[in-house]
């Protein structure tokens, strides 16, 4: 079109817009900007405290065109929440300006999640004749540091991290081009005036290098099999050659971390395809602006020396570079590292260059640092694709702080979420803001990140709670902070009714609602003190009912029974083969002693020092020990993780996808075991038929990848007939599925599949995890419908 749009002589009007949402920090002003000059409008534009305000004075097509360009094609990284549009009266305005911020009133503006390089930036930092060329810390209002930089609101740079590199001549000109993509884009910087890396061998000592000699020495060392601790942009990670057995054993040994999996960085997706399976979902999720670790399929190749970095397991945790220094670190001999957080395990990510020399020395030999500091911790994001859709295993960098809209509504809550895998939420109106993945609060260093986050992300949002709800385990760090706040009215959630509302809350459901909620769980507090975890509960937000559930068997021990999974195996011999149990573990439970045994035997008659657990967690623990799968627990969830991977190594061997449909995989696996119930007023499903019919094909010699697919098998026809017994008695059409257990992608997909073919719409999690990282939202949701206001 010629000439500018909507010219039409007509008469004046004029709207007021206003835009709520991730607005600031996007390139929406720009955006408005060049519109208006298309469109002939006059008036304004600036971000004020909660959003983006447009006046908009032009002919009325003008004004018509102007807002549904915008309304219809924001920009990339912008998700506007709510907005308003009214007509006014004309002021007869001359120009259409950009104006200064506007940060009084009360702060309800979104921040933007950290966001990966965008193609703009890469192609700068690699062209030799421009200005950025190798510069690690380049970025524009379509991509980079956010969250992890802002300290405050409104998104301004003098309430970022950056505030101490003040912009020279020529980046103070781009940010002030409202035509430019750098058009107020706060981190904005150049070799001239912005952050820079070093590389240093051990605190106290001069750099080695600094700027694009720090990162080309870094690239060598890491060639010669060095490991390397790289400040990155919520953290650091320690990164090694991972095509390197040497040095990705030597990392393992010096992090005190024996079994579980490294994630890695791969250069780009040439690469991966050399190293995984890779959909063109799975490519879009690595390409999206979040860019989260995506667990993918490995090759079977022998590229890797999978046996020190993956053991165990057959998936492969993987993302693309998301910054430019991450960039930088990669060329055509080196394609892929390990990227792992910079800790020892279970300790806080570390963030700070002088805390890095501190907690680092011993693990790293390099340390490749930068003067830009980290505001908010934030992990790497992990996802996964299945059955259709992305399910979240760790929610943070790329998604938090962007909310979750609520079907319902009212106070403010502070929901503190559970002791594993920790995450709080904030609600404000309909929108839950959950903090990015804290780790376990039983250690110490977590618990004290949780406490110093809370406060923060109130202070971002400026929520001031008046409810607070926690976990009913009276021992959670997450449930006694929760007591603390006093002046706040207190709400005590049962830990399997927050998975069910946690997922009810993101598909939207009614709070009038009754919905069966299926939950398989590690460990929860039950309402009657015993660990649940394997749960049928029927209900909605405000109440619920237990249904069903599995049948409870003696956690001996405790704690031990869960690092030490043959234990578990004992306890289910005990339970289902009685006097063939002694021989049987003498015979198979090759980690038990003999007064091991005997002192089980004890635990076990009299109920000492033992629970009584529903847990399907422990479930999946003991097959996987009886199997000689896993016998210790190196990291949460291991024993169950490995038995999933025998099983669809099963389906893999027998030239089928493990996903395939159910027939396909029973005639894999031959047979499966029956399930049997107790009826009442609970209804229990009995594990008997699948432990003896595990035991006795394991006895038989039957192929222990085998068994565990019979295995699963059962279990998944045991939850689908389990809810069509449950649906006979109440009448339910709608089941929710969540827990930790159904990040097993093969029990998931076959109690979707199966439920799916019974009729029922099955409702799944693909805004925060299933597991307790997705806890919070329930716990809010739960609280919000209990304080009687939606």
């Amino acid at each position: 079109m010629s000439g500018k749009k909507g010219s039409s002589g007509k008469g004046t009007e004029a709207r007021y817009v206003h835009f709520e949402g991730i607005v600031q920090g996007v390139g929406f002003r720009p955006l408005v900007y060049r519109l208006a000059v298309q469109w002939d409008i006059k008036g304004w534009v600036l971000n004020s405290a909660s959003g983006l305000e447009i006046w908009a004075e032009g002919s009325p097509e003008s004004v018509e065109g102007f807002i549904r360009e915008l309304t219809l094609s924001p920009p990339p990284l912008a998700r506007i929440l709510r907005q308003k549009i009214t007509l006014e009266e004309p002021r007869g305005f001359s120009r259409f300006e950009i104006r200064h911020s506007d940060d009084r009133g009360k702060k309800e503006a979104l921040i933007s999640p950290d966001v990966a390089i965008c193609p703009d930036c890469y192609r700068e930092i690699n062209d030799p004749q421009d200005r950025r060329y190798g510069y690690p810390f380049t970025n524009c209002t379509n991509c980079g540091p956010r969250y992890t930089i802002v300290m405050d609101i409104p998104y301004d740079r003098e309430n970022t991290t950056m505030r101490k590199f003040p912009m020279c001549a020529r980046c103070r000109q781009e940010y002030e081009d409202p035509l430019h993509r750098r058009f107020h884009a706060q981190p904005n910087a150049c070799p001239d005036c912005g952050p820079q890396v070093e590389l240093v061998r051990r605190r106290g000592e001069a750099p080695l290098a600094r700027g694009a000699e720090a990162l080309a020495e870094a690239r060598r060392q890491l060639k010669r099999g060095a490991i390397v601790a790289v400040k990155g942009l919520g953290g650091f990670h320690l990164a090694c050659n991972a095509a390197s057995r040497d040095a990705v054993k030597e990392l393992r040994a010096r992090k005190q971390r024996e079994y579980k999996p490294f994630a890695v960085m791969a250069r780009d997706t040439a690469a991966v395809r050399r190293y995984c399976r890779l959909s063109e979902e799975e490519e879009k999720l690595l390409k999206s602006p979040a860019a989260p670790i995506v667990i993918l399929d490995r090759q079977e190749d022998g590229l890797l020396p999978v046996e020190v970095l993956c053991p165990g397991i057959n998936t492969l945790g993987v993302m693309l570079p998301y910054t430019p220094l991450h960039c930088l670190l990669f060329d055509e001999e080196l394609e892929i590292l390990v990227m792992t957080s910079a800790n020892l395990s279970d300790d806080p990510l570390v963030t700070d260059n002088e805390e890095a020399f501190e907690r680092l020395a011993g693990i790293a030999d390099f340390f490749l640092l930068h003067n830009r500091d980290i505001f908010s911790r934030c992990d790497d994001s992990v996802v996964r694709w299945v059955k259709g859709d992305v399910q979240f295993v760790r929610r943070a960098r790329g998604y938090v702080p962007f909310p979750v809209t609520l079907p319902l509504q009212g106070a403010s809550v502070l929901a503190c979420g559970s002791d594993l895998k920790n995450t709080f939420c904030l609600t404000r109106g309909r929108e839950a803001y959950l903090s990015q993945h804290l780790g376990d609060l039983e250690y110490y260093g977590n618990c004290q990140q949780f406490y110093q986050a809370v406060p923060h992300l109130m202070r971002l949002l400026q929520i001031a709670p008046e409810i607070v709800a926690y976990d009913l385990h009276p021992e959670y760090a997450s449930s006694r902070y929760g007591r603390s706040r006093g002046e706040l009215k207190a709400v005590e959630v049962q830990h399997h009714h927050a998975h069910m509302a946690s997922c009810l809350a993101e598909n939207q459901v009614s709070p009038e609602a009754s919905v069966l909620g299926v939950i398989c769980d590690g460990t929860g507090w039950g309402a009657d003190g015993a660990i649940w975890g394997f749960e049928f509960l029927l209900g909605g937000y405000r109440d619920f009912r237990r249904a069903g559930h599995l049948a409870y068997l003696p956690l001996l021990g405790g704690e031990e029974s869960i690092r030490r999974p043959q234990r578990m195996a004992y306890a289910y011999l005990l339970r289902f083969l009685k006097e063939e149990a002694k021989a049987l573990g003498e015979r198979f439970l090759y980690d038990l002693t003999a007064e091991e045994m005997a002192l089980l035997d004890i635990q076990y008659r009299r109920g000492f020092n033992s629970w009584p657990t529903s847990s399907c967690g422990r479930l999946f623990d003991a097959v996987s020990a009886w199997l000689g799968i896993c016998s210790r627990v190196g990291y949460e969830g291991q024993a169950a993780v490995e038995l999933e991977t025998a099983a669809e190594n099963a389906a893999r061997r027998a030239g089928a996808d493990f996903a395939a449909r159910p027939e396909a995989l029973r005639e894999i696996a031959g047979r499966v075991y029956p399930a049997r119930w107790e009826e009442g007023e609970v209804l229990l499903l009995d594990p008997a038929g699948w432990w003896e019919g595990a035991v006795e094909d394991f006895v038989q010699g039957v192929p222990r990848e085998v068994i565990a697919l019979r295995f699963h098998l059962a279990v998944a026809e045991g939850i689908v007939q389990t809810v069509l017994m449950l649906a006979q008695r109440y009448g339910f059409s709608q089941v929710a599925l969540s827990g930790g257990t159904f990040q097993n992608r093969l029990l998931f997909q076959a109690v979707t599949r199966g439920l799916e073919e019974k009729g029922f719409t099955v409702l799944r999690q693909r805004l925060v995890p299933p597991n307790d990282g997705g806890l919070s939202l329930g716990q809010a949701a739960v609280a919000l419908a209990k304080a009687g206001q939606n």
